[in-house]
């Protein structure tokens, strides 16, 4: 599967897991709350229930209102009505308060038999079944006046939406982290995507400017090989070196376009069975004429006889000149030492200088794609903070390790390690 569909995927369910776990913990605070306010209606029922058993001025107004007696009030029976209404609305009211129910409710006063005496002043039909009813038996003074079994009867529309607001320190607060973490992670991937077509525009054209390179640097190649065979013999060594240059020049092409392919994750390093050993002694031997004509001393020490490894001698021998190259480029002009040995069924090529060397916060960071020291005066030495990228990108595909030790003022040494021959030959 491709990784970035995985990525998403993960990412989609992972999103999908959070909002199951938030409605389960909803459900679940809807439910306790449920039970909070039985719990609080039950004691809110008792208070009414006691606050309306005895006779004063708010049951003797009801009474007289559901008797329909207006004799001993100075007004007519509607306003009475509509005043018992109120009065009876607002003691309900803070009766609720009082056992911390803010809920919007209505209620009935009506009889055991359902036929209505008094109603809240916007309720006006029976209850549907919508509405949440809890149903209070009145005792007292007012059943005897009336000589019927009351029920106070309160309704409540729409307590989902009431519990929900009560639960807004769980659920707002949830619901808020959980778009964060969408938005961070939308953000994560954009950045990801942005930076894949950057990185492919990059490809593209440093593959196709090294593309543009070949035929100038071949067409230098061939007149040096035609000059070659016309100057004088004292003057064949410049030819040669122009030659050697074209070659390395042309190799570091090739290398940008290999290590453009190496970094596919398809990509892979066919490993043969190889002698490596003829192939290290001539580029040795390359590297010393060319330290000679700058007048920089190289030293190098092979084991005897074949290097026998599972590899590829293209990427190999790019690799060692790369190292070389980097300690007579940085080195300052100090000796510059290879050596090669085996080792507990290994080989290990390290390549030294006695340059300026480097801090330790650099030796991983040196690996690094286009990565370049910019301590000191490294920056003069013309480069693209390719060639260790491509070593250790190398490295890795031929299952070996490479090492870094260095000091500031101390010099730099590498150390590659390879093991030696698998029979049989693979692709990793």
């Amino acid at each position: 599967m491709n990784r970035k569909v995985l990525f998403i995927a993960l990412f989609v369910i992972s999103i999908g897991g959070l909002a199951f776990v938030q409605y389960r913990y909803l459900r679940i605070g809807l439910s306790l709350a449920r039970l909070q306010f039985g719990q609080h209606i039950a004691d809110a029922g008792g208070d009414i229930r006691s606050g309306l058993y005895g006779n004063n001025q708010l049951t003797y107004l009801l009474g007289s209102v559901l008797e329909r007696d207006s004799t001993r009030f100075n007004t007519g029976l509607d306003h009475m009505t509509d005043a018992s209404r109120h009065f009876l609305e607002d003691y309900l009211r803070e009766k609720l308060i009082d056992n911390e129910i803010d809920a919007d409710f209505t209620f009935e006063l009506m009889t055991r038999d359902s036929s209505y005496y008094l109603t809240s002043a916007v309720n006006s039909s029976r209850p549907t079944d919508r509405r949440f009813a809890y149903p209070i038996e009145l005792e007292g003074y007012l059943p005897m006046r009336i000589g019927q079994r009351l029920i106070l009867q309160l309704q409540f529309a729409d307590l989902t939406t009431y519990f929900l607001l009560q639960l807004n320190g769980l659920t707002f607060p949830s619901l808020l982290f959980l778009a964060g973490i969408l938005v961070a992670v939308l953000w994560v991937l954009r950045t990801y995507y942005w930076q894949q077509r950057t990185i492919s525009t990059t490809h593209e054209f440093i593959n196709n400017l090294t593309h543009e390179l070949r035929t100038p640097v071949f067409s230098i190649s061939l007149a040096a090989k035609i000059l070659k065979e016309k100057v004088p013999e004292e003057q064949k060594a410049l030819t040669e070196t122009i030659l050697q240059q074209t070659a390395r020049v042309s190799g570091h092409i090739d290398q940008v376009l290999e290590l453009g392919s190496l970094e596919r994750a398809s990509a892979s390093i066919p490993l043969e069975p190889i002698d490596f050993a003829p192939a290290l002694g001539v580029l040795c031997e390359q590297f010393r004429s060319l330290c000679e004509l700058e007048g920089i001393p190289f030293e190098f020490e092979l084991p005897d006889g074949p290097i026998l490894l599972d590899g590829s001698v293209f990427h190999l021998e790019n690799t060692v000149n790369n190292l070389l190259d980097n300690a007579r480029k940085y080195g300052k002009g100090s000796p510059v030492h290879l050596s090669a040995r085996r080792q507990s069924g290994r080989l290990l090529i390290s390549v030294s200088d006695q340059g300026p060397g480097m801090a330790a916060e650099e030796k991983s960071r040196i690996f690094k794609k286009y990565y370049r020291i910019t301590e000191g005066d490294r920056q003069d030495v013309r480069g693209y903070g390719l060639g260790l990228s491509y070593v250790k990108t190398v490295i890795d595909r031929h299952r070996g390790t490479i090492r870094v030790k260095s000091q500031p003022g101390r010099g730099t040494e590498i150390t590659v390690e390879l093991p030696l021959r698998n029979h049989g030959e693979q692709s990793i």
